[in-house]
């Protein structure tokens, strides 16, 4: 048999009676210790249940499974981790090696930081988006950075984990995860974040210390969060009552904002950027066939595709309005060619 239990957001004070039982009657029972950090209390109180085998299970230990599949085999073996157990999708893969080997297998759902942050500050869980991870790794970036900006595209709020690694006890601090973004923005220049884009700073949520600072991006690197965890929300679209509950329940620094209100699609900005340079090609070249009146088809054709972008872009079809403009763009290109003339773009 093999437990799969949720400590949820506050350790043993916030599990149901229920999982005391499945500890104290199990063989073995593991802790997981690289999704969060274990608070040495948590440890003590779990350690006072057991009466089986206690262990500390690192993440290469449940990567690999092999130990915890063998034991559970034979015995009633738990493995505890904070939050929601499948939060985690190293767990869902060891269940699903478990059900493999036919291992019954149960599990004790909890309260979960992911869901309990957005709750906390007041946001609309529907309008959440695909949750990333800041590493402290430079080259990492680039991944967040570009799901931020496709969250932002829809108008959907991002909530961002920071990278904890158990062997060094190291926790990324939220204005190193900030400087990380702005790093990436000096590179990618899509006008994703700024000094002045709103977040939230969610710290130790659960805990006696909890604390939510929400403000800009420049202001928000002026503050001492404390001791981790931590995690940010950057959000998009805000609801009159998501900015109220905001204003309400964090010490905000600055007025809420809606992120995505200045976001420009990778289509748009292209449209945005080749269609006056396309139409100037296409002017520039216009002079040449003047006395080549077979050619004035290809000329209105062009023209017709420029046209055809900028109202496609207008109806919101974007990938019908980049097609066109790259017709136009082969057009002109043609035309370029055929006078020995190089191609602009």
């Amino acid at each position: 048999m093999l437990w799969f239990v949720g400590l949820g957001i506050s350790g043993l004070d916030s599990i149901p009676k229920e999982v005391g039982k499945i500890i104290q009657e199990a063989d073995l029972v593991y802790l997981e210790s690289f999704t969060s950090p274990i608070y040495k209390e948590h440890e003590e109180n779990i350690k006072n249940l057991v009466n089986g085998s206690f262990k500390i299970a690192k993440r290469w230990l449940v990567e690999d499974g092999q130990e915890i599949l063998k034991a559970a085999k034979n015995s009633t073996v738990v493995l505890l981790s904070y939050g929601d157990p499948y939060i985690a999708t190293t767990h869902i893969e060891l269940r699903t090696r478990a059900k493999l080997e036919n291992i019954e297998t149960k599990t004790v759902h909890s309260a979960s930081v992911v869901t309990a942050m957005v709750g906390e500050v007041g946001l609309q869980f529907y309008k959440i988006g695909r949750i990333v991870t800041i590493m402290s790794e430079k080259k990492s970036i680039t991944t967040p950075y570009r799901i931020i900006f496709k969250n932002l595209i829809e108008g959907l709020h991002s909530v961002i984990l920071l990278e904890y690694n158990q062997d060094e006890n190291f926790f990324l601090d939220p204005k190193n995860a900030i400087l990380r973004l702005l790093d990436a923005e000096k590179e990618q220049k899509q006008n994703v974040v700024n000094h002045n884009t709103f977040a939230v700073v969610v710290s130790r949520i659960g805990f006696k210390t909890q604390k939510i600072i929400s403000g800009k991006f420049t202001n928000l690197l002026k503050i001492d969060f404390g001791e981790s965890p931590h995690s940010i929300i950057i959000t998009g679209k805000l609801h009159f009552t998501e900015s109220d509950a905001i204003n309400v329940l964090t010490e905000c620094l600055d007025k809420p904002l809606d992120n995505s209100s200045g976001i420009k699609s990778t289509s748009i900005q292209m449209i945005e950027k080749y269609v006056p340079m396309v139409r100037k090609a296409l002017e520039e070249i216009k002079p040449l066939y003047d006395d080549s009146n077979e050619f004035q088809e290809v000329f209105q054709n062009a023209e017709h595709y420029i046209n055809d972008a900028e109202n496609f872009l207008k109806q919101g079809k974007d990938e019908n309005a980049v097609l066109s403009i790259g017709y136009a763009d082969g057009l002109v290109d043609a035309l370029r060619i055929a006078k020995g003339i190089e191609p602009k773009m």
